[in-house]
């Protein structure tokens, strides 16, 4: 017998027809794309886990907010809402809004980032990381080393090490840390959660050293969910009452409200620091637009106000993170790897255990994604050394430890159904998956966040669309995936 969850808090209201294409359109698109499942047109994909931004299901709620809204240029009554939501829920005194979050990290890294920068954080994301690079500054990954081991059962991976953060202080002195960087979660560990406890030891750390705390803010409504579920002595408090505890810790927070506001665009950048706000709204004008709109139209300000009351409603934020644990239960038993403990937002699968005889420089959760694809008509996406980049001081390939494909499930977008398609698609994959030796490399290689658009061929020719088995071994593989 299957796995269950408590059904979901909502009724359906309104369908978008989404058909499987045969395999032989499977084949043509993923070639079409350069084996990049990002390339993929959306009208070839059957189930979307490419990512959980802007693509979430809104609320009526918002829709009406949206019917509603007012579209004047300056001083629009939806950006007023959405202040107050911030300052209610978040609790930061100034709010600039943006297209998304993105254009905050901009805007952030603009104002406080110079040539010689250092910036520590819990891991990197890879715009967030571009933007500081670019910039001038060099990106310092202080989190704890449990992050880094995909099936340590550490309740916090998202954890700093403090002990690492003031090494890194003492290094290079307070002076040329503009900023601490805080996820919450943390995206590519896994959707791992950072403690309050912890938050609050970086907190007093910087405080003796005068470093700005910056949170990325994302998910932080996930991040919340997991302390009242995990961390001693937060199980009593709502999930709106921690998520304000977090932030009361930081000294400022860049928002895509494109994750935990369930919005389709749309983001903010928050701080207490009434110059540092006033810098960015000058800076808005130049990038994103005025200071009361930033790049969104009011309706989305609108919807994006809406979300967040939306967002820590007890019963939308359970329903979001069990049905990302049924999906990962599922592929569990079945002895799949997947990063552990299960984040809030998204399934990580182990590429390298899955594709054990690939070796990295073929990348193979870049591998795995396109064979997932072929074999089901399923988007992933690529989380490990495709998504890390290259080295600006040497040009050679990152190798993080982790090497990752990433199921992310949109908010209120699939059912059940849907998981235990994705789930069977994964198994039948991953049983096979010591058969496939032969991965891929680049064709295409853009300078800067080379995911998005890179292209791919296979290194050896693949039979059937999927990578040739190794010499004398089973056919079954591509019988299964064919």
């Amino acid at each position: 017998m299957s796995q269950r969850y408590p059904a979901e808090p909502w009724r359906i209201k309104m369908v978008e027809p989404i058909t499987i294409p045969t395999r032989e359109e499977r084949e043509h698109a993923i070639r079409n794309a350069g084996y990049n499942t990002c390339l993929l047109r959306s009208e070839d994909v059957y189930i979307d886990l490419y990512t959980d931004s802007g693509i979430n299901a809104m609320s009526d709620r918002q829709w009406a907010a949206m019917m509603t809204a007012d579209e004047a240029y300056a001083g629009s009554s939806s950006f007023y809402r959405l202040e107050a939501a911030v300052q209610e829920y978040y609790g930061y005194p100034h709010v600039v809004p943006v297209h998304q979050g993105r254009g905050a990290e901009n805007i952030l890294s603009r104002s406080l980032i110079r040539p010689g920068s250092h910036i520590p954080g819990n891991m990197y994301f890879t715009t967030t990381r571009i933007h500081q690079e670019l910039n001038g500054g060099t990106f310092h990954d202080v989190i704890i080393s449990e992050a880094h081991d995909p099936f340590s059962d550490h309740p916090f991976k998202g954890n700093v090490d403090i002990d690492a953060l003031e090494n890194l202080i003492q290094e290079v002195g307070a002076d040329a840390i503009p900023y601490v960087s805080v996820a919450a979660t943390v995206n590519l560990a896994g959707g791992q959660p950072i403690s309050l406890a912890n938050l609050a030891e970086v907190r007093e750390l910087t405080n003796r050293y005068g470093i700005s705390i910056i949170l990325d803010a994302a998910r932080a409504v996930e991040n919340a969910w997991f302390i009242k579920q995990r961390e001693p002595g937060w199980s009593g408090h709502s999930v709106a009452q921690i998520l304000k505890e977090m932030c009361a810790l930081t000294d400022g927070a860049a928002m895509s409200a494109k994750k935990d506001s369930y919005a389709n665009v749309g983001g903010w950048l928050a701080m207490r620091d009434p110059e540092l706000a006033e810098k960015a709204r000058n800076l808005v004008v130049v990038y994103e637009g005025l200071h009361t709109y930033g790049g969104m139209a009011g309706r989305d300000l609108a919807a994006v106000a809406q979300g967040i009351v939306d967002s820590v409603q007890e019963d939308n934020i359970r329903a979001r993170v069990e049905q990302v644990a049924y999906l990962a239960g599922c592929l569990q038993d079945a002895g799949v790897p997947v990063v552990q403990p299960v984040g809030g937002h998204a399934v990580f699968l182990d590429a390298t255990a899955v594709l054990p005889e690939i070796p990295r420089a073929e990348f193979p959760a870049q591998t795995l994604a396109a064979v997932l694809y072929l074999d089901s008509g399923i988007r992933s996406i690529e989380r490990g050394a495709v998504s890390a980049g290259r080295d600006p001081a040497t040009g050679e390939n990152r190798y993080p430890k982790l090497e990752l494909v990433r199921l992310t499930i949109p908010r209120r977008v699939y059912t059940q159904s849907h998981m235990d398609i994705v789930a069977d698609s994964v198994i039948r994959v991953a049983k096979q998956g010591k058969a496939i030796t032969n991965g891929l490399r680049f064709v295409h290689e853009p300078e800067a966040l080379r995911f998005f658009q890179g292209r791919f061929e296979p290194v050896a020719q693949w039979q059937h669309g999927v990578p040739a088995p190794r010499p004398g071994a089973s056919d079954l593989i591509l019988q299964e995936l064919s």
